[in-house]
């Protein structure tokens, strides 16, 4: 948007909305939205066609059709995700990640063979809207489960999927 155009705008609209005073840079420099962290990686995918479309990543590694579960009233087509499977593979994804830090904090030696089982659940919610759910399933052989159980628990302050999700979803972490 130029500056002239904004101007503009900002002329029409006086009196209907309150004026947001902003510098001649401000309206000149590209968009961007606020946030509250300094990046060290930024992913980006876009959708099209909502939960019957398709999801691409910017390099287009991630590049998938999507499918609106059966449950849901859509047609569950075969070979297709959804949005929950891809909630549930890059949280379990990035908590398996927490609990090797957290192993490391703890001076415990995880098991390389430790699976995290992302399971997210969508459903209505008190107010009749639609609520997610997450389950995460460990499972460290040879750990013993009290052991397992502080990685865990260390693990899920550390995720930033954890720390993103707390007091919005319910999340409940099972060592199995």
């Amino acid at each position: 948007m130029t500056i002239a155009v904004a101007r503009t705008l900002i002329s029409r609209t006086a009196g209907r909305i309150p004026r947001v005073a902003a510098s001649a840079a401000s309206l000149s420099a590209p968009s961007r939205r606020f946030i509250s962290i300094k990046p060290l990686y930024t992913a980006e995918a876009t959708s099209t066609g909502g939960r019957n479309g398709r999801s691409v990543s910017s390099d287009n590694v991630v590049n998938v059709s999507l499918t609106l579960p059966k449950e849901l009233g859509g047609p569950g087509e075969p070979g297709k995700t959804n949005p929950e499977q891809l909630f549930a593979a890059g949280y379990s994804a990035c908590f398996q990640g927490a609990m090797g830090l957290a192993a490391k904090n703890l001076k415990v030696n995880l098991p390389e063979s430790n699976t995290v089982t992302g399971v997210v659940h969508i459903g209505k919610d008190q107010s009749g809207g639609l609520g997610l759910a997450v389950e995460l399933r460990v499972h460290a052989p040879g750990l013993d489960k009290e052991t397992t159980q502080k990685v865990v628990d260390l693990a899920h302050t550390i995720c930033p999927y954890s720390r993103a999700t707390k007091g919005n979803i319910d999340v409940k972490l099972s060592v199995v």
